[in-house]
């Protein structure tokens, strides 16, 4: 007779066995209908390439050394625009969970402006630092800013009052207070924090190259663009996806890891 335990992994890797096939199946399936609709004649010749264009432009990208340049130059603006933006909005956020009356001045800004597309301050940024990376790296701050801020006061309103006043009456420091009674409780939001600002944040990035930039990938894609490369421009838009993906996944498996253990 197996044992409960057994008979749960069986179900569980035939879960997981039903739903790669249907990702499979689905690839699949979207891969055939990108076929079809580029053979159709519906659309103009070249707005939907072949796959059969694409693919080999993603490998023609991928040995040129210029394109990891352009991507070096992407992923120097969104690591560093990101460090910057998450570091002050951790801190910031942080300072609102211990002082309840700036939270009370300051939530209603910082809510208002969360929900503001960051593309609006885009034309500021190019006056201010330019068209070269400056403006790209500002443009990632911000938009990795109000994520993390917002989820980090989030977590400071868990703590429970009760532990601070007893951390201050045994005159406890105040860095004391925030590394044993508020880091615990913000791990888990900072955490969701920092993934939601670092989607945004290469988001912002991309946004601002397009627009207006002189290298980067957002660059690569609009040059293939005004020169209707279009199975170059899709084959970078999905080389960008892939990275993503990638990027997202490396942080969700760190979310989980520190997660569990806080």
């Amino acid at each position: 007779m197996a044992s409960p335990g057994v008979g749960a992994t069986k179900r569980g890797m035939s879960l997981r066995t039903k739903a790669s096939i249907v990702q499979v199946l689905t690839f699949l399936a979207i891969w055939a209908g990108w076929e079809a609709l580029s053979r159709s004649g519906l659309l103009f010749e070249g707005v939907v390439p072949s796959s059969l264009a694409v693919f080999p432009a993603m490998w023609q990208h991928l040995i040129d050394p210029v394109f990891w340049d352009h991507a070096g130059r992407t992923a120097y603006e969104v690591v560093l625009g990101f460090a910057i933006g998450s570091s002050v909005g951790a801190a910031l956020g942080l300072l609102l969970g211990m002082r309840r009356f700036l939270a009370a001045v300051l939530e209603p800004y910082i809510n208002y402006l969360a929900a503001t597309p960051k593309i609006i301050f885009l034309p500021i940024m190019f006056v201010m630092f330019g068209v070269d990376a400056g403006s790209k790296v500002a443009m990632a701050a911000l938009s990795a800013f109000f994520p993390v801020a917002v989820s980090v006061y989030r977590g400071t309103l868990l703590v429970n009052p009760v532990l601070v006043r007893v951390a201050r009456s045994y005159k406890a420091s105040q860095w004391k207070i925030v590394r044993s009674v508020f880091l615990p409780s913000i791990v888990p939001p900072l955490l969701t924090g920092l993934r939601l600002g670092l989607g945004v944040a290469i988001v912002g990035t991309l946004l601002a190259e397009i627009k207006l930039a002189n290298k980067g990938l957002g660059y690569v894609v609009i040059q293939h663009y005004n020169f209707f490369r279009t199975a170059d421009m899709y084959a970078v838009l999905i080389l960008i996806f892939i990275l993503a993906v990638g990027v997202n996944a490396a942080m969700d498996r760190l979310a989980a890891r520190y997660s569990y253990k806080a």
